[in-house]
């Protein structure tokens, strides 16, 4: 990815940012009470059996992107538009945090982390916010927005990528925080723009 490849154009310099941002949110977590990747991390290490699903639901949550996009696109074009430009606005906002806030993911920022999945060519500065759990809530958000009787089932598949992003040690919790912010974030500015873009087109005189 393109970010990937500036931030490891940047080198050290980057790499100590990401490394001093991981040390504070980790402050603020001890703070809360939310400091909780290390033991949800050594729980999972301790249960093998739950290792190779967490695996796959940590890698293969792009089929279920793909599959929503598709049946919206097919099904529900109106949505689809309305979603997709939430989507976009999510991945542009998301850049601009990565680029002023580079993060270490806990795998590499803390003591006693297993990394468990061991993505090869991972971006090792982009933990916060997490787009594995801001992509997952779209698509439910997504469904929600589509078929409102879906919605419990829906809202299960961010649920489920919530605890594994944690328990594989590439998420603070404070990362799905901010993902949940810039959902809601997008998808407000979205509905802005469709409406003052209603109001312009209503507002110009008619012949």
């Amino acid at each position: 990815m393109l970010f990937s490849r500036l931030h490891a154009a940047a080198g050290e310099g980057v790499a100590a940012e990401a490394t001093a941002n991981a040390l504070v949110l980790q402050s603020w977590e001890r703070a809360l009470g939310l400091d909780i990747e290390v033991a949800a991390n050594q729980w999972l290490t301790a249960h093998p059996a739950f290792i190779q699903p967490a695996i796959l639901y940590y890698r293969l949550y792009y089929v279920v992107l793909a599959a929503v996009l598709v049946w919206l696109f097919l099904r529900r074009p109106d949505v689809y538009v309305r979603v997709r430009g939430t989507m976009m606005l999510m991945l542009g906002l998301a850049l601009v945090v990565f680029f002023t806030i580079p993060m270490s993911p806990p795998r590499f920022a803390l003591p006693g982390i297993v990394d468990i999945v061991g993505s090869r060519g991972a971006n090792l500065y982009s933990a916060f916010p997490s787009l594995h759990f801001g992509w997952s809530l779209w698509a439910a958000y997504a469904v929600w927005a589509a078929r409102p009787r879906l919605a419990v089932l829906a809202w299960a598949f961010p649920v489920g990528m919530a605890v594994v992003v944690v328990v594989t040690g590439n998420h603070y919790v404070l990362d799905l925080v901010a993902s949940v912010v810039l959902l809601a974030v997008a998808a407000g500015v979205r509905r802005w723009s469709e409406s003052r873009w209603r109001s312009v087109r209503t507002s110009r005189p008619s012949g």
